[in-house]
């Protein structure tokens, strides 16, 4: 299974404001654009409870849900397209044969938690930076954030970024793709 990450982070790190929302502020039509087209591409959405999409075609989308409310996996009654997961209780990769998915790229859409789970297993993590944008009192894309850069934080998990994308050049947006080298 290949394993790639997917966040927009302001220019201070910051993926959503002090209640935990991701800010208006820091979406863009491009960005969006750019995220939809990943995820419609991917085979499998893993992302925490607290996550979503918020695309038109997520109800069609294969995805685990981290959780803490079942033991190990489940099947998400609300959901049938989606597994619950409790990493203490199961692997990934028993989480992705319980959601029928075993091949392919599994999209990692977040929060920190979620990501810092893969960190060391990202193929590509695909970095977003709204460098007009800062969050004041935010909550971080990452576990380390503030004290630590995104930048710095992947290239201690052995990514270098090696391409970078202009999604937006009048409002200062684009995208790096991490790789593991």
């Amino acid at each position: 299974m290949r394993i790639e990450g997917y966040v927009i982070l302001s220019a201070d790190g910051m993926l959503a404001d002090a209640s935990g929302i991701m800010p208006p502020e820091l979406k863009f039509e491009a960005d969006q654009r750019f995220f939809e087209s990943a995820l419609d591409a991917a085979d499998l959405i893993v992302h925490g409870r607290n996550s979503f999409e918020d695309q038109p075609r997520s109800p069609d989308r294969t995805r685990i849900v981290l959780t803490r409310t079942v033991p190990d996996l489940a099947r998400d009654p609300a959901n049938p397209k989606a597994t619950l997961w409790n990493p203490a209780g199961a692997s990934f990769e028993d989480a992705c044969r319980k959601s029928g998915v075993t091949t392919g790229t599994a999209a990692i859409i977040g929060g920190p938690v979620v990501f810092e789970m893969f960190m060391d297993r990202f193929d590509t993590f695909w970095l977003s930076q709204a460098h007009n944008v800062t969050i004041p009192r935010g909550m971080g894309g990452f576990l380390e954030i503030p004290s630590r850069s995104p930048q710095t934080i992947l290239a201690a998990h052995g990514l270098k970024a090696d391409e970078v994308r202009v999604l937006d050049a009048e409002r200062r947006v684009d995208v790096t793709a991490w790789r593991r080298s």
